[in-house]
């Protein structure tokens, strides 16, 4: 597993390397629609991570937002997502995780712009740019800074402002930054202390899923019921009360 994470690690450097030489740029929109922008770019990100993985491990298949490709009977899935960087705001990255037979064995996170690379083996302590690095022990709300993410469909944006205003009222700063995978690495490393989101892809948090736990953190889940691979989500530093995150109220 150590040397299919240097290989995530250099496919992530490589691909932010080439949003990085882009930022600001005229960029190409492939599809724009109400709450959302597909860049030509990302398509061409993800085609440099899915040739740099699978020339290497032909036998591996890959899953991101642009499809699936590869060996499609591999217990080896490679799940990458990059996030879209159209208004220029300098807060993106690309996300690599790794699972075998359903299980994350490793992720990893890379910020081009901070040049800051979150990275972790299960079984491991995370790492940024390979120093060991810990979720903050923060426990009471009225301490926490929160990201709240807001999803692409009317019912999980209502949701989204309701839990959004519930929060608020009870925590230090509430965020809206924009990427659930440097949120979820903000957490592991302590600069953050929850993210939350009604709806959100597989691809932009399985490498945070890791991430967050080896940093001593905890997620939870719910399947969203129509959409395959679609998640709501919660992730916090595992010492705030959960209670108190998953506001089951937020959905009446």
């Amino acid at each position: 597993m150590r040397h299919y994470l240097t290989l995530a690690e250099s496919a992530a450097r490589e691909a932010g390397a080439l949003l990085r030489q882009h930022y600001e740029t005229d960029l190409k929109v492939d599809e724009l629609a109400a709450h959302d922008i597909k860049l030509d770019l990302d398509v061409r990100s993800q085609e440099l991570i899915t040739k740099r993985l699978l020339d290497e491990c032909p036998d591996h298949s890959l899953y991101g937002e642009e499809g699936l490709t590869g060996d499609q009977t591999s217990e080896f899935q490679w799940i990458d997502g990059t996030v879209n960087y159209y208004y220029g705001i300098p807060h993106f990255c690309v996300s690599i995780a790794l699972r075998q037979a359903g299980e994350l064995q490793l992720g990893v996170i890379y910020d081009p712009m901070l040049d800051e690379m979150f990275a972790v083996l299960r079984g491991e302590p995370a790492t940024l740019n390979g120093r060991p690095i810990r979720a903050s022990k923060r426990a009471e709300m009225s301490q926490a800074v929160v990201t709240v993410g807001f999803s692409k469909t009317r019912e999980s944006m209502d949701a989204g402002f309701r839990r959004y205003k519930a929060i608020s009222y009870q925590v230090r700063k509430t965020r809206m930054l924009g990427s659930a995978a440097l949120a979820m690495a903000y957490i592991a490393c302590g600069r953050l202390d929850a993210y939350i989101e009604e709806q959100i892809s597989l691809w932009d948090i399985a490498a945070g899923l890791l991430v967050v736990e080896a940093a001593g953190g905890k997620s939870t889940l719910t399947p969203h019921p129509n959409q395959r691979d679609k998640h709501g989500i919660i992730a916090w530093n595992g010492a705030l009360p959960y209670a108190a995150l998953s506001l089951t109220d937020a959905h009446a």
